[in-house]
């Protein structure tokens, strides 16, 4: 990877990082959050999407660059764009998934009376979502430089427009083929992804997809009606759940413990030039502790107050009070994780599956239907906001390695964005606390929304559903196991049973496919020719390029549906 020489890079990255509340930054930030929270909620509540607004708001602040007319030409800077794209993208998943998504739920329910407080409990929600990911960001359990696929694309989106060139083209090219794939009805984000993400945890990814796609015809199984992509995801993620406990410790105790962490600290030591080092994660083990501790305490006190105004007391009493407030807690925090550890490798949130399990573990416990529709709700507000702030900041991070001294330029623009997330939040709760009564009232809901209370009305007629996912727990929990924390294996397994979405497994195998043969033949091309670039980061450059560039082609169509909507 070729690096800009010292002296020239010095003097543009020794300045403070712009500022989130700078007025045309604001201003720019705030229109475009409206722009993303109205695209988000006519989407999700007709189509059931909720597409990456993230491309859209860094193409339109370039555009915006170029305008020479009140200090808007600050827009060209492309830590400004990042600004912008991380305000636009939160405000369309804060608005569709942690917002509207959760307070229909009362709603069909036909309580509405009791959206004003779930809509409370979801701000709260996708307020602890966003902080918990800020204070975690770049540590072991969730490393800057793990995949955050839609994160690489909107990084190199904004790269490509200030520096042209080859890059330009490349992502142009790759983005025009994502977009035309999509029109024909492909995932082209699941190809996209493939050229981004860990390599065995993608592998597990597309195999779960071909099983759930190929499954009902060739076994004659219907594997989300047997539970078994719900069973899969419990054994992995309470596997995974004691991985994260794992990396929270300080490996602290005795020679050989003060001596690993001698070395471990020397590793994370910033560079004596300040120069960026891969290596170096900002986020150790203790405040990763500290971070996990503070969200879970912070969903407690939420989901407190969804009971209290709800009137969960009435159906449960004082005991049932307490054991509902705990689940839901806990709830929350296994959601966000869960969720934000399957978006960190593929890109793809499965937040509805993850909802869905609690949603059955409530039915095995007998909660009454109401204080489920709000523990439903509830789990629902969380997952979408972190991976959504997770894939920002690594489009951050990518964006701000060239910086000198990096650590302090890093961590300042890291908070810059999310206070900029923020800003897309707050405009994002406004849009919807203006809409949601005229959506419902006209029939628009989110179809997730209409799944879970079906699914609550219904309720549990026999115990097969919890012997089946008891029963392929194993596995998920083995596959997990073996896998180890860095893969994610069993989750993202779980992940493509429970999306099934058809021909993506095939995508996703074919550009893992192209991404081991490509760099192959790179490598035999680098030796044969002596050249001096390292031919595995050439190849890693290129396909990161051809993959950001299909995942934002994927992400303009979804985008441009709208007009089936409106």
């Amino acid at each position: 990877m070729s690096t800009s020489p010292p002296a020239a890079a010095a003097p543009e990255t020794a300045r403070a990082h712009p500022r989130a509340l700078e007025p045309v930054t604001l201003v720019v930030t705030v229109l475009l959050s409206v722009l993303g929270a109205v695209i988000g909620l006519v989407l999700i509540t007709t189509l059931g999407i909720a597409p990456n607004t993230s491309v859209i708001g860094a193409l339109i602040a370039m555009l915006i660059g170029r305008i020479s007319f009140a200090a808007l030409s600050r827009m060209r800077d492309p830590q400004r764009q990042n600004l912008v794209q991380s305000a636009i993208s939160g405000s369309t998943f804060a608005a569709a998934n942690s917002l509207v998504t959760p307070i229909a739920v009362p709603f069909l329910m036909g309580k509405p009376g009791l959206v004003w407080p779930m809509l409370g409990g979801a701000v709260i929600g996708l307020a602890v979502d966003s902080w918990v990911l800020y204070r975690v960001f770049d540590s072991r359990l969730l490393p800057a430089t793990a995949a955050w696929p839609a994160g690489i694309a909107a990084a190199e989106t904004i790269k490509a427009g200030d520096e042209g060139g080859r890059k330009a083209k490349l992502l142009g090219v790759s983005a025009v083929v994502g977009f035309v794939g999509s029109l024909f009805k492909l995932p082209m984000s699941a190809a996209g992804v493939a050229f981004l993400g860990n390599i065995w945890a993608l592998l597990m990814f597309g195999v779960g997809l071909l099983v759930a796609q190929y499954a009902p015809t060739l076994l004659h199984v219907d594997l989300a009606a047997n539970h078994v992509p719900h069973g899969v995801m419990i054994g992995a993620g309470l596997v995974a759940l004691v991985q994260a406990v794992l990396l929270m410790r300080d490996r602290k105790g005795g020679k050989a413990g003060k001596g690993a962490k001698a070395a471990a600290e020397a590793a994370a030591a910033p560079s004596a030039d300040g120069a960026f080092t891969p290596e170096v994660r900002t986020v150790d083990a203790r405040r990763l502790r500290r971070g996990l501790l503070e969200g879970l305490a912070l969903f407690l006190v939420g989901a407190m107050l969804i009971a209290l105004t709800g009137g969960v007391l009435a159906d449960m009493g004082g005991a049932g009070l307490v054991g509902w407030v705990l689940l839901a807690g806990v709830a929350a925090l296994v959601h966000q994780l869960i969720v934000g550890l399957a978006a960190m490798h593929s890109g793809w949130f499965p937040a509805f599956a993850v909802t869905l399990i609690f949603l059955i573990v409530g039915l095995v416990l007998g909660i009454p239907m109401v204080p489920l529709a709000l523990l439903v709700g509830y789990a629902a507000s969380t997952g979408p906001a972190f991976a959504d702030v997770g894939f920002d900041f690594k489009a951050g991070w990518l964006l701000r390695k060239d910086a000198v001294p990096w650590h302090p330029y890093e961590m300042a623009g890291r908070r810059q964005q999310y206070i900029a997330q923020l800003v897309g939040f707050a405009v994002a709760i406004l849009v919807v606390v203006v809409t949601w009564k005229p959506f419902f009232e006209d029939g628009r809901v989110p179809p997730v929304a209409q799944v879970y209370v079906d699914t609550i009305k219904a309720g549990l007629t026999d115990t097969h559903a919890l012997a089946m996912m008891g029963l392929w727990a194993i596995p998920g929990a083995l596959i997990q196991f073996f896998g180890g924390s860095s893969r994610q294996m069993g989750v993202l397994l779980a992940t493509g049973l429970l999306v099934a979405t058809p021909q993506a497994g095939w995508l996703v195998l074919a550009a893992l496919a192209v991404r081991f043969g490509y760099t192959r033949w790179k490598k035999r091309q680098g030796q044969r020719e002596a050249a001096e670039s390292d031919p595995q980061t050439d190849a890693d450059n290129d396909l990161a390029l051809v993959g950001a560039g299909l995942v934002a082609g994927s992400s303009l169509n979804d985008v441009s549906q709208i007009y089936k909507a409106v």
